[in-house]
């Protein structure tokens, strides 16, 4: 993968057309997928496993999260298409 930097504003750009979510529940929803992803980079081992339905759940129970379930996993799912698109990010067998 590519050590390029995020472009965060053009991700963002990108995740609201893709998904018609505004940019402050895109904002909300990608700060609270950090935060369980350094939850998650804290337990014991070499890589990093996440699930994305505990991810989704995660960021369901924010309490300032007003998007819902759809929604929160559209905007995941565009992020990871930005990400994989600009060479930053893939999928492990």
């Amino acid at each position: 993968m590519s050590e390029q930097a995020i472009n965060e504003s053009e991700m963002i750009a990108y995740i609201a057309d893709k998904t018609g979510v505004g940019e402050e529940g895109i904002k909300t929803v990608l700060k609270h997928e950090q935060a369980f992803i350094a939850a998650a980079a804290k337990k014991p081992g070499d890589t990093i496993e996440l699930d994305g339905d505990e991810l989704v759940d995660y960021v369901v129970a924010q309490k300032n999260v007003k998007l819902n379930e759809l929604e929160i996993e559209n905007v995941l799912d565009a992020e990871m298409a930005y990400l994989i698109d600009k060479g930053l990010a893939g999928y492990e067998d």
